[in-house]
């Protein structure tokens, strides 16, 4: 008889300090934050800011990962939710965070730094780029604790049974996120990036990466269930948001612009 591995029973709250309480998947974002703010300094020599501004580079593009991931969640995948209850946008502690979402919010975040420092949009792209795949393992590790975001159903030897999961074997999608979006892109990037590339390339290769990547596990995920059947059965919400990126990702790869002087 096949032998499944099953889910174990890990508390999401870590500890609890009075009315507050530290969650798994809070400290999952703080190794996200922290890890971007240690890479982002080693990488700071090769820019022309400054300490202060990449302060401000940090903290708008953390800005942006929170509001635009939950806005996201709300109309990409709970509408319904929101056009009955408007105030849902704002109940955050239900849970609900967006990938794409966020990375909508970190674009418009890209956009106000570069202009408020007179930079181009490509080439702070191309900077934040290789310190986003660490938070995104550390994300989908968090979503493994909580036991949500399983897989699909499988028969395969590490297949694992999650609690309100229907009680069958499924994939352990989050493991397979976190290592192709975040060890893998990371280790990807991080080498990309060592050598001087044309303005636009990173950034174009994260999103053609993390695109790529997020279409192949969507089919080992199980699909939000109220986005079930959407788009003729055959593609998820993630997939159909993924496909942009890999578009925008070839395209600046193939068409960025060349480097110059300091500023790559």
């Amino acid at each position: 008889m096949q032998q499944y591995f099953v889910f174990p029973q890990i508390d999401p709250v870590i500890v609890h300090l009075g009315p507050i309480s530290l969650r798994w998947y809070g400290l999952m974002y703080l190794i996200g934050f922290v890890a971007a703010w240690f890479l982002a300094k080693k990488r700071l020599p090769r820019t022309q800011w400054n300490q202060d501004q990449l302060s401000d580079l940090l903290f708008y593009g953390f800005l942006g990962v929170i509001l635009g991931g939950r806005i996201g969640y709300v109309f990409f995948y709970q509408l319904d939710y929101f056009i009955q209850d408007p105030l849902y946008l704002f109940k955050i502690w239900t849970g609900g965070m967006s990938f794409h979402g966020g990375l909508i919010g970190v674009l418009v975040a890209l956009v106000y730094f570069a202009r408020k420092t007179q930079s181009s949009f490509l080439q702070v792209g191309d900077f934040v780029a290789p310190l986003i795949p660490i938070g995104l393992g550390a994300g989908r590790i968090g979503n493994f604790i909580n036991g949500e975001l399983w897989g699909r159903a499988t028969d395969v030897p590490w297949a694992m049974v999650f609690p309100n999961a229907g009680g069958v074997p499924r994939h352990p999608s989050q493991l397979y996120e976190f290592l192709l979006e975040g060890v893998v892109l990371f280790s990807l990037l991080w080498w990309f990036s060592a050598t001087p590339r044309k303005r636009g390339a990173v950034g174009g290769l994260f999103l053609l990466g993390y695109g790529c990547f997020r279409v192949i596990i969507e089919f080992f995920r199980e699909p939000d269930a109220q986005m079930q059947g959407i788009y003729a059965g055959l593609l998820t919400q993630g997939q159909m948001l993924s496909v942009p990126m890999i578009v925008a990702g070839l395209y600046l790869m193939l068409r960025s612009a060349p480097v110059e002087g300091k500023n790559k």
